[in-house]
C-alpha cells in the first residue's frame, strides 16, 4: 500500500508539474524597426507601390511589436505597429488611432491535423508582407500593393500529410476590422511541398466587396525552392478579376536571390503587372526591375536598393512636375532591426 501511495503521488506530482510547466510557457516577444532614405531620379514620389513614399527623406518605417502565447493546445498572436508603414500605408485607421493592428487572432488544434483560427490576419494571398523581415526587398511589388493585407474571419485547416495540408475560411472584406456588409469572402489555401526546400502554396479568394459592383474572384501562386545552400528562387502570379466588367488585375513576379556569405546576399525581383481596364477602358501594364543587396550584422540587415520601371502608358512624372513619362528609377537604403 505505501509502494501505491508513493507511486500515486509520483504521478501526481509529475502532471501537477507538467500543467504548472505549460500554463506558465513563457509569452514570446518579436519584432522589428525600420527606417529608409530615397531619391527617386525625376525628384518626385514616382513609383506608386507600398510604403517607401517619401521623397529624397530619412523617413520613418514602423516599430512592430508581436506577441505570442501556447497553453496546451492553444494559441495567441497579437501584433501591432506604430509609424506610416504599419498605420496608413496598410490600412487607414479608424477612429485616428496611433497604432494598427497586424494581427489578433486565437488558434486551437483539435488533433495534430486539425486546427481552427479566428480573428484578424495577415492575408494568406502573395509573396510579399507589410512587416519588413518577412521581405528581401524593400520596395514592394505592384502585386503586393493592389491584393488584400489582411483579412479578418475564421478558417480550419487539416494537415493530410507532411507534404500536402488544406486550408478553408469565411473572411470579411478586404483590409477591415469589421466588414460593413456581413462575412462576405471564402477562400481557401493549399500547401504542398514536394521535395525539401520546396513549398507552393495555391490560394483562391471570392466575395462581395462594399462599394463594387461586382464579384471579385482573386487566385494566386505562392512558392519559393531553396535550390541550393546558396540559391534560393521564388515566384508570385496571380489574377483578380471583378464580374461586370469592373476591372481587376494580373501579375507576375519572379525572385531569385544568392547568398555569398551568410552576410550578404542580393537578390532581383522582376515583375509584370496589368490593370484591367473597367468598363471598356483600355489595360494598362508596367514592368518593374528591383535590385536589392542585404547586408546583415546582427539582427540588424542594411538594404541597399535600385529599382527601375517602365510603364505602357505616362503614369509617372517627369522632373518640371509637369511632363508625365512611361519610365521611372529610383535609388534606396534602407535598415530593418529584428528583435
Amino acid at each position: 500500500m505505501k509502494l501505491k501511495a508513493i507511486l500515486s503521488l509520483a504521478f501526481l506530482s509529475t502532471v501537477t508539474a507538467s500543467f504548472a510547466q505549460e500554463a506558465d510557457a513563457p509569452l514570446q516577444i518579436s519584432g522589428s524597426a525600420d527606417a529608409y532614405y530615397k531619391y527617386d531620379f525625376s525628384k518626385h514620389a514616382n513609383i506608386p507601390t507600398s510604403f517607401a513614399s517619401d521623397q529624397n527623406s530619412v523617413s520613418l518605417g514602423m516599430i512592430d511589436l508581436a506577441l505570442k502565447k501556447t497553453t496546451g493546445k492553444a494559441s495567441f498572436v497579437g501584433e501591432i505597429s506604430f509609424g506610416p508603414r504599419g498605420q496608413g500605408q496598410s490600412i487607414l485607421p479608424e477612429g485616428g488611432e496611433s497604432f494598427h493592428i497586424q494581427n489578433l487572432y486565437a488558434s486551437y488544434a483539435f488533433t495534430d491535423e486539425f486546427t481552427l483560427t479566428a480573428g484578424f490576419m495577415g492575408t494568406f494571398i502573395g509573396y510579399e508582407v507589410i512587416a519588413p523581415t518577412g521581405n528581401f526587398n524593400y520596395s514592394t511589388s505592384y502585386l503586393f500593393t493592389s491584393g488584400p493585407f489582411q483579412n479578418a474571419g475564421i478558417k480550419g485547416q487539416y494537415k493530410f500529410s507532411d507534404k500536402v495540408s488544406l486550408m478553408v475560411g469565411l473572411f470579411n472584406d478586404w483590409n477591415v476590422y469589421s466588414d460593413f456588409n456581413g462575412v462576405s469572402h471564402v477562400g481557401g489555401q493549399l500547401t504542398v511541398t514536394p521535395v525539401e526546400g520546396w513549398t507552393a502554396y495555391l490560394n483562391a479568394l471570392t466575395g462581395k466587396s462594399v462599394g463594387v459592383a461586382g464579384t471579385g474572384t482573386i487566385f494566386d501562386l505562392t512558392t519559393a525552392y531553396q535550390i541550393t545552400e546558396k540559391f534560393k528562387l521564388g515566384l508570385n502570379a496571380a489574377d483578380y478579376s471583378i464580374t461586370n466588367d469592373g476591372g481587376g488585375y494580373t501579375g507576375a513576379a519572379l525572385y531569385p536571390q544568392y547568398a555569398f556569405t551568410p552576410a550578404v546576399a542580393l537578390g532581383l525581383r522582376g515583375e509584370y503587372f496589368q490593370w484591367k481596364g473597367a468598363d471598356g477602358a483600355d489595360d494598362e501594364k508596367v514592368a518593374a526591375v528591383t535590385l536589392s543587396g542585404n547586408i546583415k550584422a546582427g539582427g540588424l540587415t542594411f538594404i541597399p536598393e535600385v529599382r527601375f520601371d517602365n510603364a505602357s502608358e505616362e503614369m509617372f512624372w517627369k522632373e518640371n512636375g509637369v511632363d508625365m513619362t512611361k519610365k521611372a528609377a529610383q535609388f534606396s537604403l534602407a535598415f530593418v532591426y529584428a528583435f
